[in-house]
């Protein structure tokens, strides 16, 4: 098996993230630094991450969806010492990460798992997974600016793939949007009202595909259905 695959199942880290490790000298194979990527391992190896044995190790694979509150930092820890995710899953043992990011402003749904395999395949651009943001803005927008968000614009030199983009409600000086991308850049939604001379006031993800945030209220989480975990292995 390749290294990096190995280095996932254990639920250590993704792949990327496990190709990162090995890069870095933090993984050895039988006493010795590994830094090449692709190296095959088998049952006889031992295996150690950060000097963590994870030989033979098969670790339960959990899946939860997370709602992140404001404030709180998309990794599994940070320098500076701001509040993490991992931070709200109290109860959970496995060593878990998130799948994608949502920046500290942003809230809603998060999934949260020790599934290398699974968060490949959910963050892949090849895969075009959906996910679903309310957008609240500090203008009443015209029919002209949803479709050139639609059609794509221009971020600071990538222009987006279209969008899904539905007014659900407007005021005079403000509006509320129902935004889909199946893609995601850096603050994508922040940069893409930018780019037509809005600011997002409030911003949170509602759905990763099919898999909706529900009833779960901020700073909680629920393990997902196998009908969700199936589907996101599929979608």
């Amino acid at each position: 098996m390749r290294l990096n695959k190995y280095i996932a199942q254990a639920g250590i880290a993704s792949r990327r993230k496990a190709d990162e490790l090995i890069s870095a000298g933090k993984v050895k194979i039988n006493g010795i630094v590994c830094t090449v990527l692709g190296t095959e391992v088998g049952p006889e190896d031992r295996v150690t991450v950060n000097g963590r044995d994870i030989s033979g190790h098969e670790e339960k694979l959990v899946y939860y969806a997370l709602n992140k509150p404001l404030g709180y930092i998309t990794t599994t820890s940070d320098e500076k010492g701001r509040e993490t995710v991992l931070s709200l899953l109290t109860d959970v043992t496995q060593r878990v990460f998130p799948v994608g990011r949502l920046d500290a402003d942003t809230t809603g749904l998060l999934i949260m798992t020790n599934d290398g395999k699974l968060a490949n395949h959910i963050s892949h651009p090849r895969n075009a997974v959906w996910k679903t943001y309310e957008v609240e803005i500090n203008i009443a927008i015209s029919e002209e600016k949803m479709q050139k968000l639609r059609n794509g614009v221009d971020i600071g030199g990538y222009v987006t793939k279209p969008a899904e983009v539905r007014l659900l409600k407007q005021t005079s000086h403000a509006s509320l949007l129902e935004v889909k991308i199946c893609e995601g850049k850096n603050r994508q939604i922040r940069k893409m009202f930018k780019a037509v001379d809005a600011k997002v006031i409030a911003l949170e993800r509602t759905a990763i595909g099919e898999v909706r945030l529900g009833r779960t209220h901020p700073g909680t989480y629920r393990k997902l259905t196998k009908s969700e975990i199936d589907y996101l292995k599929n979608c």
